[in-house]
């Protein structure tokens, strides 16, 4: 049987050798290389052809998000499976829609990363229960309820203190673009200024604050 040829990508060299050792225990799994950003990610994608990538989501430069975006649209065979210590709505979201085949947390047990691997390297979705949970209960909640990827990412923005200018700067949208968002924001959660929106995202889990 050939072996699922894995790329891991982590900006923690620490974490990357931890993650091969462990997978080195699969007669099944060989790691065909390592990279420290998402810009690393997409070259060594073109050079080694991997089956599965590893993606941890915040790194410096290119971040998770952006890498499994470009992987995915320049080689749509490689699966990219999520692999980070956030499990926020606005991160699940993102990687999501990004094309990520998976989404796990870096305390899954080993047998289950072994097994999330496989998975996906076949297609198929991986999910940590966490994360399945949260989807599920987007899911359920009634549209208009739900915040939109972009809806969270300005929410989290202004959570940080941005200004709407800084806002539009970030996220290459006009100013007047912004203030849409959060007018739809406040309807959506059922507040009336930027504090409150906050505040109500913080408590329904839907933004987490950074330690």
């Amino acid at each position: 049987m050939t072996p699922i040829r894995v790329l891991i990508v982590d900006d923690h060299p620490v974490v990357r050798a931890g993650i091969e050792g462990m997978l080195a225990s699969q007669p099944d799994l060989e790691i065909v290389g390592q990279a420290a950003d998402g810009a690393g990610a997409v070259a060594l994608c073109a050079d080694l052809h991997p089956a599965v990538v590893l993606m941890d989501l915040r790194m410096a430069g290119m971040d998770g998000v952006a890498a499994t975006r470009a992987i995915k649209s320049r080689f749509p065979a490689i699966q990219v499976l999520v692999l980070t210590t956030y499990d926020s709505d606005a991160d699940i979201l993102r990687a999501i829609e990004a094309g990520a085949t998976g989404y796990l947390l870096k305390d899954t047990p080993r047998e289950q990363l072994f097994q999330a691997i496989r998975a996906a390297a076949r297609g198929e979705a991986a999910l940590a229960p966490t994360v399945a949970a949260r989807l599920m209960t987007r899911m359920r909640a009634p549209a208009e309820e739900a915040l939109s990827a972009r809806e969270i990412e300005v929410l989290a923005r202004v959570a940080r203190g941005a200004s709407n200018r800084q806002v539009g700067r970030e996220l290459h949208i006009s100013e007047a673009t912004v203030k849409t968002h959060l007018i739809h924001i406040f309807d959506k959660l059922g507040v009336a200024d930027r504090t409150a929106a906050v505040t109500a995202a913080l408590e329904r889990g839907i933004l987490v604050l950074e330690g």
